[in-house]
């Protein structure tokens, strides 16, 4: 021993004292407890260099005084869990506030995998697929009524098979005169377009977008020789095996429309009665 041995903090003498070193620092019991120790959360008293300071979350207790909040056993080398600070016995926190699984009904023991769906828990054993009753872990699943079931058992006892590919249809159909399709596979058979969601028409059970119905089946206009489709209500004028769109019908001369007045044609040209006697 060095021959001046002193306090760090007070300097007093240690010799034939007891002390405590930190950071190889000596300190006299009174000063090292004045500066280092903790109060005990629930005593409110200091926990002494001669006694067991257990620790949490910033917050410090004598070894008598670590209880369970709820039951006040001891939880000295016990598992425990905290409520708004509150050390508790995992038994009294799974009865007051850990969820009750789904289908077992039993507590799910906190730090132990669960399942949730909808607001409801399940351990991860417990949920399973209603059909083969494996349990679902991460892989996806559907839900029916108050059922689950895996993709596959799902596909296999509930989902409709497209016409087109043959292949369930787990989300997503779309069904056309009593018939189930992808949306993917109702297509128009022109462009190959999706049709869902757009109008559409059908000839020989065949359906097509609108652009390509007119553009492979209707009449084009004597005028602007652009399609005309006849479809959704709109009108058109027909004379002598050549149409016209509405607007498109008009005299050849003055530009007036003809649509609901007479007219008279002139080879390729339709005109109006004044511009006829003009002309």
């Amino acid at each position: 021993m060095a021959e001046h041995y002193d306090c760090t903090e007070c300097k007093k003498t240690l010799y034939g004292q007891k002390y405590v070193l930190k950071v190889e620092n000596p300190y006299c019991v009174v000063c090292y407890e004045d500066l280092f120790s903790s109060s005990c959360v629930v005593c409110q008293k200091l926990i002494g260099c001669t006694s067991k300071d257990l620790s949490y979350k910033d917050q410090h207790w004598h070894d008598d005084c670590f209880l369970c909040i709820k039951c006040s056993r001891s939880l000295v080398d016990r598992p425990f869990a905290s409520k708004d600070e509150n050390p508790m016995c995992i038994e009294c926190y799974s009865n007051e506030y850990s969820s009750k699984c789904h289908e077992c009904l039993k507590t799910i023991m906190p730090g132990s995998k669960k399942m949730e769906h909808k607001g409801n828990s399940w351990h991860e054993n417990c949920f399973t697929c209603n059909r083969c009753q494996q349990p679902m872990g991460t892989r996806s699943f559907i839900q029916k009524e108050a059922n689950h079931y895996c993709l596959p058992c799902y596909e296999k006892q509930f989902a409709m098979q497209c016409v087109h590919c043959k292949k369930p249809i787990t989300t997503g159909g779309v069904n056309y005169r009593d018939q189930p399709w992808h949306k993917e596979c109702f297509v128009c058979i022109g462009c190959k377009q999706q049709l869902a969601g757009q109008r559409f028409t059908s000839r020989d059970d065949f359906v097509y977008c609108l652009d390509c119905f007119c553009n492979q089946f209707a009449k084009k206009c004597a005028y602007c020789t652009t399609p005309i489709s006849g479809l959704g209500g709109s009108k058109y004028i027909s004379f002598e095996q050549r149409q016209w769109h509405n607007d498109c019908f008009n005299c050849k001369r003055c530009c007036v429309s003809l649509v609901g007045r007479g007219f008279q044609t002139s080879k390729d040209d339709i005109l109006c009665p004044d511009c006829v006697k003009d002309f």
